[in-house]
């Protein structure tokens, strides 16, 4: 009887999930981040610089694996079929995580099923700039310009279903002016056309314009977070003559749908280490996000799903439908 029992244990052992048994020795192969961007983009330098940190710490090369195009659904999809094993991860923006989900009236990807939350990386504040000689030397001095010339003064951005175009749409709407919005197929265009003197105004995310704007090159008139940026002290934000605007970018990582406890913990606990070091805060800082190491995995959810009630309402508000 004895035996038996021993026997029948022995079996229940070796039935145990194989995931489950290689999440303890994790990570015991190269470790894959997605992108929805290119190289050399905001996202890929954090991705890059945090990767190769992470890479140390685990003895294991984080590879960027950059899928771009598709309004971020490429890179989504692929990382949302990938196993999960523990081995690829998707480091995410807020459109391919969130605002996708009201602009589109179907996704090959399910952000909400498809990802578990693992770690919140950094926020990306955008920010609303003009040409350094500009007459326009303040958001009231742009307001007061676009009321005396509706339609006239010229506001470029990526077009009305990409980030920085709802964020110029929704502060418009607020601000009570009806600028020219001028799309353009991505920001590097719409910088060289402000800096050219084709467009008056951009809406742009800091870690692309960030450079240009300590270059003497760009000023900001106005950031999109609640608080003043880091490095930016003296540029107000656009909260402070709208109460309560608070619309930036984000990078998060996430994982496929099943993917180990053990291992999302992991990530959460290093990643969140790592970002607490006052040199890796000002490494991102230089690029232009604002580290966050103070989430859980809970809390990353909790955040998720609030991102989701604003941008839900955000794109209610400027009549924005899904197509």
């Amino acid at each position: 009887m004895r035996r038996r029992h021993l026997t029948l244990a022995l079996t229940s052992g070796a039935l145990l999930p194989m995931v489950g048994l290689r999440a303890q020795t994790w990570p015991d192969k190269p470790v894959r981040f997605v992108l929805s961007q290119p190289p050399g983009s905001g996202p890929d330098n954090v991705a890059r610089l945090l990767g190769d940190r992470l890479g140390a710490l685990w003895g294991q090369p984080v590879v960027i694996d950059n899928k771009p195009g598709g309004q971020n659904t490429i890179g989504a999809q692929a990382a949302a079929r990938a196993t999960a094993d523990g081995s690829t991860f998707y480091f995410a923006t807020t459109a391919a995580l969130v605002t996708n989900v009201y602009l589109f009236k179907s996704l090959p990807y399910d952000p909400q099923k498809d990802f578990v939350p693992v770690a919140f990386v950094a926020r990306s504040p955008f920010g609303l700039l003009v040409e350094a000689n500009s007459p326009l030397r303040s958001l009231q001095a742009m307001v007061d310009k676009a009321k005396a010339e509706p339609g006239r003064l010229t506001l470029g951005n990526e077009g009305p279903r990409t980030f920085s175009g709802m964020i110029s749409r929704v502060m418009a709407a607020r601000l009570k002016i009806e600028p020219n919005q001028v799309p353009y197929a991505s920001i590097a265009v719409a910088t060289q056309n402000l800096l050219g003197g084709q467009v008056e105004a951009i809406v742009a995310d800091l870690a692309s314009t960030a450079a240009l704007v300590r270059a003497g090159k760009l000023r900001l008139l106005a950031v999109s977070s609640a608080q003043r940026v880091t490095g930016f002290e003296a540029v107000p934000t656009l909260a402070e003559s709208l109460p309560g605007f608070d619309m930036v970018g984000w990078f998060a990582i996430v994982a496929p749908a099943g993917t180990p406890a053990q291992v999302v913990q992991r990530i959460n606990r290093d990643v969140n280490t790592l970002l607490a070091e006052r040199a890796m805060a000002e490494r991102i800082a230089a690029i232009g996000p604002i580290a966050d190491a103070s989430m859980s995995v809970d809390q990353v959810g909790a955040f998720l799903r609030s991102e989701h009630q604003s941008w839900a309402a955000a794109t209610k508000e400027i009549g924005l439908l899904p197509e």
